[in-house]
């Protein structure tokens, strides 16, 4: 870290092993750790040794303020954010803040709670035969006034849907996915108090809401979530094409 730096973490999905070796180095080396509160598994923040600061409720300029304060007392200051800091994570508002203090951001990505969602499943996002295509997504809330969830569905791919749990409802009814399609949902990917719901568009909602599932869960819908129909991988065939 160099003067007038201040590092910006990927915390990764929860497990705390599953943070970059770049990303525990630049939190032990930490003086200050402003993290992303619960969302941020304690172990992954208790890497840092120095003073740790919990920026649920704090505004952008308290937090901006918060950092940029440590950086003129010449401490080492990490942004912690959940997952990889590039989905959801009002990183560029940040950036855009601190340069305000003249102040620039170097970047440690993380793993993101969508693949810790597809090893939860045992399953790929992208399936030969079955869909060869992502879309991550979110539905309308306080940050997003209109959603594409319906648009978005007729693309009839792998669909990845985060903060969406307490809307689960609502989402359901918007997608034109079939009925059967099927759906999973993931609370806590990768955390010891992971819990994995299976379903369809057409019962998924129901089920979620018999757990008690109401935050902090990742939706799957496509064929991926149950991969019966897929076409092997030329990658492994007898005879191949150097790659």
């Amino acid at each position: 870290m160099t003067d007038n730096v201040i590092t910006f973490v990927g915390a990764g999905p929860g497990n705390p092993k599953l943070i970059t070796l770049l990303g525990r180095e630049k939190l032990e080396e930490a003086d200050l750790v402003v993290y992303a509160g619960s969302l941020v598994n304690p172990e992954v923040v208790n890497y840092c040794k120095g003073e740790k600061i919990d920026s649920y409720g704090l505004t952008l300029d308290e937090i901006t303020k918060k950092m940029a304060d440590a950086i003129k007392e010449g401490k080492k200051v990490v942004r912690l954010h959940s997952g990889d800091p590039s989905l959801y994570g009002n990183v560029v508002e940040q950036m855009e803040e601190l340069k305000k203090y003249d102040i620039t951001v170097e970047r440690v990505p993380g793993v993101s709670s969508v693949f810790a969602t597809a090893a939860a499943l045992g399953t790929q996002l992208t399936l030969n035969g079955v869909s060869d295509t992502l879309i991550i997504t979110r539905p309308a809330g306080k940050t997003l006034e209109e959603d594409d969830l319906k648009g978005l569905s007729r693309h009839n791919s792998t669909m990845a849907v985060f903060l969406g749990t307490q809307k689960i409802e609502e989402i359901m009814e918007k997608v034109e996915y079939s009925d059967d399609t099927p759906v999973a949902v993931v609370f806590h990917a990768s955390w010891p108090d992971q819990k994995i719901v299976y379903g369809t568009v057409a019962d998924i909602a129901q089920k979620v809401k018999d757990e008690g599932i109401i935050r902090s869960a990742m939706i799957l819908i496509g064929g991926v979530v149950d991969p019966v129909d897929y076409r092997r991988s030329h990658l492994y065939g007898v005879a191949q094409e150097p790659l």
